[in-house]
């Protein structure tokens, strides 16, 4: 009889528990702390207006965790399958405009026009990921280009539908009580950090399941993908899908939130900034999603303060023309991190960790060695 003898590999040591469960950990104590934010009295000068259970940082923090939903999903497609979109958001606004025309046209309650929304958002990206899915690369994403600016017109000319150039407001009738009002944005600060766990966890569970997998095969060589007999274009769908309907959900946070919405959430340039967010966070990260969003939207609603105040006016104009515009401050900051860190912050991360275990098991093995 023959004993097999695990080899060191196979060793679940301390360390390596440690280092499977820590991330949850870490993920669990995050959204635990999130959560309790609303009931603290802490301040944050320079990033937050208010202390946190004031309706003026809690309003702030949760546009911030609706951006980072919103770059989450758009992570799963440039992150997962390598596709490049200047339509995403879409289906962001189909979320929001969704919501808001049929609450006012249908009168339904709240949940089932959520539900009614999301399945608008599914359906219109079905339409469009069909088509824009017989191509790849840039003409993929001209194609997608070519469908939000569609979307944008079709927004600012239906004045009694989507309400035009102004926008659309929430009709606060159908919407409960307790979410309605300043004196409510801790109940809406909660609603957002529930969509946002939520879409972490959709965006968790494609990264770990077949369909990821099958997409990110096709990113690096769908031709070998195809010779194994699987589908790239049904794979790149599904995803799309994914994606699209966690963007909506993202949208339907978003006119809860602002209790209404503007033609700009179904326009290209939100697209562009929320790649801006991913690409600041690190391509491929989640969280890394997640930190691009809160710290562009905060460095957005920020920067728009610090721009009008005393200390920038009273700059020399060459100082003060520039400081005062904050796309500019923005751009800047952009260029930095693209030319000092290509990997976004998540990416730098993760390349200094495994810098560390490296060298950490070199040592291993030069004292093994001896």
């Amino acid at each position: 009889m023959t004993t097999q003898t695990e080899t060191p590999r196979s060793v679940e040591t301390p360390a390596r528990v440690i280092r499977r469960w820590l991330p949850v950990a870490l993920g669990v104590i995050v959204v635990v702390v999130a959560a309790l934010l609303p009931m603290l009295n802490l301040r944050i000068p320079g990033i937050l207006p208010d202390a946190t259970y004031m309706p003026g940082s809690l309003a702030l923090l949760s546009l911030c965790m609706v951006f980072a939903a919103l770059a989450l999903s758009y992570n799963m497609l440039l992150g997962t399958a390598g596709m490049l979109s200047f339509g995403h958001a879409l289906y962001f606004g189909a979320g929001a405009y969704g919501l808001g025309i049929i609450l006012e046209n249908f009168g339904v309650p709240l949940f089932p026009g959520i539900f009614l929304a999301l399945v608008g958002g599914l359906i219109i990206a079905f339409a469009t990921g069909a088509i824009a899915m017989r191509v790849s690369g840039i003409p993929f994403a001209m194609v997608t280009l070519a469908f939000a600016q569609a979307g944008s017109v079709w927004v600012r000319r239906n004045q009694e539908i989507t309400g035009g150039e102004e926008g659309l407001q929430l009709p606060t009738e159908h919407v409960p009580d307790a979410l309605v009002g300043v004196i409510n944005t801790r109940n809406l600060y909660w609603v957002i950090l529930a969509i946002l766990v939520i879409v972490y966890l959709v965006s968790l569970w494609v990264d770990r399941s077949r369909l990821g997998a099958v997409a990110r095969a096709t990113r690096e060589n769908e031709l070998r993908v195809r010779v194994l007999g699987l589908s790239p274009y049904w794979a790149k769908l599904g995803l799309f899908l994914i994606a699209a309907v966690c963007a909506s959900l993202a949208g339907v946070g978003y006119m809860l939130l602002q209790s209404g919405t503007q033609p700009r959430a179904v326009s290209a340039d939100l697209t562009i900034t929320v790649l801006v967010m991913v690409v600041l966070g690190g391509v491929g990260f989640r969280w890394g999603a997640i930190v691009g969003g809160v710290i562009y939207t905060l460095l957005d609603q920020r920067l728009t303060v610090l721009a009008n105040s005393e200390a920038i006016q009273s700059l020399p104009d060459v100082l003060r023309i520039p400081l005062s515009e904050p796309l500019f401050i923005l751009g800047v900051l952009f260029i930095l991190v693209v030319m000092f860190l290509p990997g976004g912050i998540a990416g730098t991360v993760d390349k200094l960790m495994r810098r560390r275990e490296q060298r950490r098991d070199v040592a291993l093995d030069e004292v093994a060695a001896d």
